[in-house]
């Protein structure tokens, strides 16, 4: 099949820059729509692994960790990763919120990233600029995902890790904020001292699925990754739309 083209053609310039946020990658094995895709293999390469290396195109190693549970079956996830240097956090399965919270502590960084297992269409461009807004300072809370205006894959959710911790005790009253991490965050909405980043350039973008959550997004995703020359790093929003509409196109 031949290859489809999308992209610039220029070598991507190095990305990273010292931060003052962490970024708690948080995955398991044990997902019960698509079980162990954090090493599931696309292309030769490992789900995960894809993740990583734009991350780490953007943030130190050591600005990294991996949020996972103490559960026997994330043991090959843990050695996985700490084979490419990323340091590991174990918690709890269900907790989630507080997994990611003491991940986060472990980092000693003013901010704290929240990135799922199952983002794997990342763009690192638009992270770096999320990051420079955490960086400023003016905000206790940045994200994309308000109102879906980018795609599910692509979300990016930078907290002030002393705001997250004042609210912390109201999260885990609940089932849902604890596994969810973040709705309360928000309801608790501050004009002021939140920051959303609107995808306004590409509007066909917003909502579409790209995460890697069942096994249907496995096979677009593979197929996705089967139909770009470029480096995945280089990809960007409107490359993915043209890839995700040409394989909706495929079928």
């Amino acid at each position: 099949m031949d290859q489809m083209k999308f992209g610039r053609a220029v070598q991507q310039r190095k990305l990273v820059i010292e931060s003052k946020t962490g970024i708690v990658l948080l995955a398991r094995m044990s997902s019960s729509r698509l079980p162990a895709k954090a090493l599931r293999k696309i292309e030769g390469k490992e789900s995960i692994l894809y993740i990583i290396e734009k991350l780490v195109s953007v943030v130190p190693k050591k600005n990294i960790v991996l949020a996972t549970s103490t559960e026997k079956s994330d043991d090959s996830l843990v050695a996985f990763v700490k084979n490419f240097g990323i340091t590991v956090f174990r918690g709890s399965l269900t907790n989630v919120a507080e997994r990611f919270y003491q991940a986060g502590l472990n980092l000693d960084t003013q901010f704290i990233c929240r990135m799922n297992g199952d983002n794997i269409f990342l763009d690192p461009l638009l992270l770096k600029e999320m990051l420079a807004v955490a960086n400023s300072g003016q905000y206790d809370f940045i994200s994309n995902v308000k109102e879906r205006t980018y795609p599910k894959g692509m979300s990016v959710e930078i907290v002030r890790t002393e705001y997250y911790r004042k609210l912390l005790p109201e999260i885990l009253e609940s089932p849902y904020y604890r596994e969810h991490v973040m709705p309360l965050v928000y309801e608790k909405a501050n004009e002021a001292r939140h920051f959303y980043q609107m995808n306004k350039d590409y509007p066909k973008a917003a909502g579409l699925q790209l995460a890697l959550d069942t096994a249907l997004d496995f096979e677009r995703t593979k197929w996705m990754m089967q139909h770009f020359e470029l480096p995945h790093t280089e990809l960007r929003l409107k490359d993915l739309l043209h890839l995700y509409q040409a394989y909706e196109q495929s079928l």
